[in-house]
């Protein structure tokens, strides 16, 4: 009797004590059919958060603004590591972690085992599907970690579905994961097909076939001139401009470009990734894959990864100023709308959700910003390369210490070091004292301080993020802001400063709630926030935490 008396009491105790947990508690029980049949996964590749806001009176109803008004908008989404580079990107949107921990620590690395470098999802085990080349020796295998898509194949028996689709072979197999049923993307040379690899399958299916034999590519190889009148198009720079690559064959890089006359000198189907019309192809080939896979049928959760590489493309070549950005948003819009409209016809609508959001964003041309009078510049990689192996020379008296300088890390002999006795510390140390000299170097760590310290804070903190202990150099260095090893024209990315960092985060469809938020969100906290809609294990390395406020 006591000890039921005391137990009642605790228990009372416990109610009126904890009211964060009681506030949590959901009285609903489970429900297979709460979950979407179909969660699409959208990476815009090089969005910067602010073409959402530049370019909102451009935009219809039906694409981003449709996202807006009936999903929720997290404004203040951020990567929270350093690279910010594609595959990292992708990578670390499905798995939850960061190259510290999947490994995907840049798109190229040098791999310091079989000393030299290797791609991140190159694998020469494996054989081309749809192709007689080697575009198609891919595979997840250099991933360490799980996606949620996964997570979700282990959940469902494998019998939820999971394709990848993009432009890029990186983009749409890290994504898929280890267990996908398929990856696709685009061969385009002579071609213009979308391929896979023997990681999949053996053969591509017929609706692949049938996709690649339709006139569907080829009829984007048309002119390409801005949808609406260009002196409407206020929110970029002159289109006549110095800060533009443009493409070989045509003497200004400005409208309208003849893609069919310029294909043979920029490499036939390939033109077309960097025009408007590669994001248009990959949303024809999403929808048409709705279909060939039918995916989003049945009670199981289907999971398609679907990323539009050309905005990357476009960035990369005319910069995140020019109207050709501009116009390629603007019709990336209205591929959005055609995708969504599919969806809600062939999945239904209520019965899918969707995210979306970028690998990383871009910084303003640096040699525009130098014409504004804003602080930029440019890297001599070539001369900074040479500079570190003459220091090593005269402090060490060798030139073989250095066996790799890439993505910003120095990776040293160590065989050498050992054989010349020397202390690997001092080496690294030396280094990083001789680096932080150069002009423009903001910062030099070493690999003993990102393994041996913990940083919470600043770029040390981002920097120790994308570390990983036996993938990394030996010293990594970073830039002053807006200092980029990178061409006179065009944008890149890959630091930590926000003009990079700063992405957009959309969520909606089933089970998101309509809001907007400007709390600090992560990249990372993705893939666990669709665990937590689905019902399933987080990925196994996943450090980021589920976006509570967004879900129904």
């Amino acid at each position: 009797m006591l000890k039921n008396v005391i137990s009642g009491l605790l228990g009372l105790f416990w109610v009126f004590s904890c009211p964060a947990q009681n506030k949590i508690v959901s009285t609903k029980s489970a429900d297979s059919n709460s979950k979407p049949r179909l969660v699409v996964g959208i990476v815009i590749d090089q969005m910067r958060y602010d073409y959402l806001t530049r370019f909102y009176n451009k935009y219809g109803e039906g694409g981003f603004k449709r996202m807006m008004n009936e999903g929720f908008n997290c404004k203040n989404n951020h990567y929270n590591y350093v690279p910010t580079y594609t595959g990292p990107g992708h990578a670390s949107i499905y798995t939850g972690t960061t190259p510290k921990y999947h490994g995907i620590i840049a798109n190229d690395w040098y791999d310091k085992e079989i000393k030299k470098s290797v791609y991140c999802t190159g694998d020469d085990s494996m054989k081309s599907v749809g192709t007689d080349t080697e575009d198609g020796q891919m595979s997840p295998h250099r991933m360490k970690t799980t996606t949620f898509p996964d997570e979700n194949r282990l959940f469902t028996q494998m019998r939820g579905k999971t394709v990848g689709i993009s432009i890029k072979d990186r983009g749409a197999i890290l994504p898929a994961g280890h267990t996908a049923n398929a990856a696709y993307w685009f061969y385009g040379k002579d071609k213009g097909y979308f391929i896979s690899s023997t990681f999949y399958m053996d053969t591509l299916p017929n609706w692949v076939n049938e996709f690649n034999n339709s006139n569907v590519v080829a009829s984007y190889l048309k002119p390409w001139n801005t949808l609406y009148n260009i002196e409407t198009y206020t929110e970029s720079g002159n289109d006549l401009n110095d800060f533009e690559g443009g493409f070989k064959g045509k003497e200004t890089a400005s409208f309208p470009y003849d893609l069919n006359v310029l294909k043979e000198k920029n490499g036939g189907f390939d033109i077309l990734k960097a025009t408007a019309y590669g994001n248009s192809i990959i949303a024809d080939f999403a929808i048409a894959a709705l279909n060939g896979e039918q995916l989003g049928q049945d009670n199981m959760t289907d999971v398609l990864a679907v990323s539009f590489s050309s905005t990357d493309y476009v960035g990369h070549n005319f910069g995140v100023n020019s109207k050709e950005i501009e116009d390629t948003y603007i019709r990336l819009d209205k591929d959005l709308e055609r995708l969504f409209k599919a969806l809600d016809t062939q999945v239904g609508k209520g019965n899918y959700t969707v995210f979306l959001t970028a690998d990383h964003a871009a910084v303003e041309v640096p040699s525009y910003l130098q014409s504004v009078k804003i602080p930029a510049g440019y890297i001599d990689f070539k001369a900074q390369k040479n500079r570190f192996t003459e220091f090593m020379e005269i402090k060490f008296g060798t030139s073989d210490l250095i066996e790799n300088v890439s993505n910003n890390q120095v990776f040293l002999n160590r065989a050498k070091i050992e054989e010349l006795d020397l202390d690997l510390d001092d080496v690294q140390e030396a280094l990083v004292n001789e680096i932080i000299m150069y002009p423009n170097i903001d910062k030099a760590y070493t690999a003993t301080a990102m393994s041996s310290q913990e940083f919470n804070t600043g770029i040390e903190a981002l920097l120790q993020k994308g570390f990983n202990q036996k993938r990394s150099g030996d010293v990594l260095f970073v830039y002053d802001p807006a200092f980029i090893s990178y061409g006179k024209t065009g944008s890149t990315h890959g630091t930590g400063l926000n003009y990079d960092t700063h992405v957009p985060l959309f969520f909606f469809g089933k089970g998101i709630k309509h809001g907007q938020t400007l709390q600090k969100t992560e990249v990372t906290d993705i893939a666990p926030t669709m665990s937590a809609l689905l019902g399933i294990s987080f990925p196994n390395g996943a450090i980021g935490q589920p976006l509570e406020f967004v879900l129904d």
